[in-house]
Formats: C-alpha cells, sequence, structure tokens
C-alpha cells in the first residue's frame, strides 16, 4: 500500500508514510471487509459512512503540514482511522463525531491501539466547529461540505491550514484554506469523493452522497 498507493503517486513525507505503513488498517474497518482493508479505495463502515481511500487519507495528512505535539481538530471521526494516522505522525487529535454509536466504536478502536490519551472523541455537530478550544492551528474536515463552513472559518487561527471537501455530493474538490492575519486564502488542490457533512453549517439530515 505505502509504495504503491502513496509513494508511487507523490506523497513525500516521510512521516505521513511511516504512518500509514505503522496504523492497522484492517482494525479500522468492520469484520467482513478485513480481507480489503487495503485496497485502493474507500470502504463502508458502520452507520452508513465509510473509511476513505488510503491515499486520500495520505494526501489530505501531508496537506495539513502537522506540527508534533500539536493540536488538531478533526470533523467527522468516522472508523477512526483517520485520527490514528495523525497521533502516529505526533498529533494530539480533538475528534469530533455526530453520531454516539459510531464514536463509541470509535474510541473502542483508538484504545486498542493505545492512542485514547492521544485523541479526544466528542459527540457534536461538527459543521460548527469547536469554539471552546479555539482557535484552530489545524482543521481536517473528512465530510464533503456544500460551502466552507463559516464557523470553522472564524475559528482558524493565525497561519492555520483547513483541509476540507467542498461542492456538490457527487463532484467535490479538496480545498486548502490558510489564514495569515485577516486574510483567508483557499486553495483547490484536486477532484475528490466524500460522504455529506450533515450539520446546521453543511447539508441538511437526510442527504445522501458517495462513499
Amino acid at each position: 500500500m505505502v509504495e504503491r498507493q502513496l509513494r508511487g503517486r507523490g506523497i513525500v513525507d516521510e512521516r505521513v508514510l511511516a504512518a500509514m505503513g505503522a496504523v492497522p488498517r484492517e482494525q479500522f474497518v468492520p469484520r467482513e471487509w478485513t480481507n480489503r482493508a487495503y485496497d485502493d479505495a474507500a470502504l463502508p463502515i458502520e452507520g452508513g459512512q465509510a473509511i476513505s481511500q488510503p491515499y486520500i487519507v495520505a494526501w489530505m495528512t501531508e496537506l495539513l503540514q502537522v506540527v508534533p505535539g500539536g493540536l488538531v481538530l478533526e470533523i467527522g471521526t468516522g472508523s477512526g482511522y483517520q485520527a490514528a494516522v495523525l497521533a502516529t505522525i505526533g498529533a494530539r487529535v480533538r475528534s469530533i463525531e455526530r453520531l454516539p454509536a459510531l464514536a463509541a466504536v470509535a474510541r473502542e478502536r483508538l484504545a486498542g491501539l493505545g492512542l485514547a490519551e492521544a485523541v479526544e472523541v466528542i459527540v457534536a455537530d461538527g459543521s460548527l466547529g469547536d469554539p471552546a478550544t479555539a482557535p484552530h492551528a489545524r482543521v481536517i474536515v473528512t465530510a464533503g461540505a456544500p460551502v466552507v463552513p463559516r464557523p470553522l472559518l472564524d475559528q482558524l487561527g493565525e497561519n492555520g491550514r483547513l483541509v476540507i471537501p467542498v461542492g456538490a455530493l457527487d463532484d467535490q474538490q479538496l480545498i486548502v484554506v490558510t489564514r495569515q492575519a485577516d486574510r483567508l486564502t483557499e486553495t483547490p488542490v484536486g477532484g475528490c469523493a466524500f460522504v455529506p457533512l450533515i450539520g446546521a453549517a453543511g447539508f441538511r439530515p437526510g442527504r445522501g452522497g458517495p462513499v
């Protein structure tokens, strides 16, 4: 996976490559999918959600430019795999999941890998960010939003970076947002497909989307 899907496609951050090789992806998928855990594809998980394609996880992690020891706000815990990769690099992760059952499963998986102290999983509307711990230096969103949610922009700190998929349910662009003083810069970096970000600043409940 690391050599063919990641390094072979241009992922160059050795910390990211090492973390992707170290985190056992098979522990983050339902049992019936473990034989396909390292496929070059997204896979279904509990709650009608998905674990992203390995390349997408590595790409977003590289784009985030994680600072070891720094705090990352993750919107959309899902399986917990993205948070595990971030924690393995050395980040502290505060992860927001809207589905309580999914959050509970992710906590159990992360604890099983000894990452419970590095990753805090809370249940809330992630589209509203986390004002209690703002401003945020690094924010990663693992669900597609119709536009970049205003609360996430408002909570992004000086020199902060936000990586988020934005667009229609079936046509999204991965966007990197940076802040310099009061100036926000949004840079599209490529196409992608994520489940929808459901919430007050995202899609309305009941909307479907790609996995």
